[in-house]
């Protein structure tokens, strides 16, 4: 299966030839959407060395209260500004004159990863919190219209509940097949460790009880257990938030390839169906069959 990367591709291509130009900068205005309904803006104002990239983020005021702005001034430093442009959530200022010293791969890398990195709050605290034996309330991330994030962390445990929305039946039979099959692959020897993942129907788990939830029929939980093991301090740590975090787009990215795989299968079998039943036409009988005289008059014997 396809992993999709944590990366925005289009930021990243766009601040790398940006960063790599020899010549002078030029005036910049762009417009870039990302999964789950963000997206980023990329501009020059008076000065054309001077670019200021803004992120809209709807659940951003949430991830602030988990430590968002720390974790973006942790990663960004003096890039990172206190307020944003009007009409978005968080702004980075990157004067390009004072990016002598600075490896600029590394910088082109790390904006790309601005989403991905704000949305860490909820699950740094969580990991935190388990790390000094302590549990935390319910960290709600409304990141979608109708979806959340859930992550709690616990003495022993950190605990990540996607409520996921399938709005076409065969989706949530699709969906269905695919979270089976993260629960059975935990049985094979080599990925035993593996997180657990559980699913309930409409049904949410026992963690959310008491709290406002979508009562839908068709909603679904998704909730993964994760143990010390999973996120130990490192790139073991980064790697786990990054990868779920994609979860959600993971599940739909391959729900919506495996309908049109079998789209496609299903046409080329019908296909086949017509090449056989036209070759099985029978032939009219003599007395049926149309014929043309020299003058081309058509007549039936």
């Amino acid at each position: 299966m396809i992993l999709l990367e944590e990366r925005n591709r289009i930021l990243e291509e766009t601040f790398r030839e940006r960063f790599n130009r020899i010549e002078e900068p030029e005036k910049l205005f762009l417009t870039i959407h990302d999964f789950d309904g963000v997206s980023y803006s990329v501009e020059t104002k008076d000065s054309k060395s001077v670019v200021y990239f803004s992120m809209s983020m709807k659940c951003y005021p949430e991830l602030r209260a988990y430590g968002a702005d720390q974790i973006l001034y942790r990663e960004y430093g003096a890039l990172f500004q206190q307020t944003a442009e009007p009409g978005f959530e968080v702004t980075l200022r990157i004067d390009q004159d004072q990016l002598g010293g600075v490896d600029k791969e590394v910088l082109v890398k790390k904006l790309a990863l601005l989403k991905r990195n704000a949305l860490a709050a909820p699950f740094e605290a969580a990991f935190q919190a388990q790390s000094e034996g302590r549990q935390t309330e319910v960290m709600t991330v409304n990141y979608r219209e109708s979806e959340a994030i859930y992550v709690m962390g616990y003495p022993d445990r950190v605990t990540v509940i996607f409520s996921t929305q399938f709005k076409e039946e065969t989706d949530q039979i699709f969906g269905k097949v695919f979270l089976q099959e993260f629960v059975d692959a935990r049985r094979q020897p080599a990925i035993q460790n593996a997180p657990q993942v559980l699913y309930n129907a409409r049904e949410p788990p026992l963690e959310l009880r008491g709290l406002r939830l979508n009562d839908s029929e068709n909603v679904g939980y998704v909730t993964f257990v994760l143990f010390p093991r999973h996120f130990v301090a490192g790139p073991i740590r980064e790697e786990t938030i990054s990868r779920i975090q994609l979860f959600r787009d993971y599940l739909h990215y391959h729900i919506k390839a495996s309908k049109a795989y079998m789209h496609s299968r299903m046409r080329a079998r019908v296909e086949s169906f017509l090449k056989v039943l036209n070759r099985a036409k029978p032939e009219k009988p003599e007395d049926q069959k149309e014929k043309k005289t020299i003058g081309g008059k058509t007549f039936k014997r």
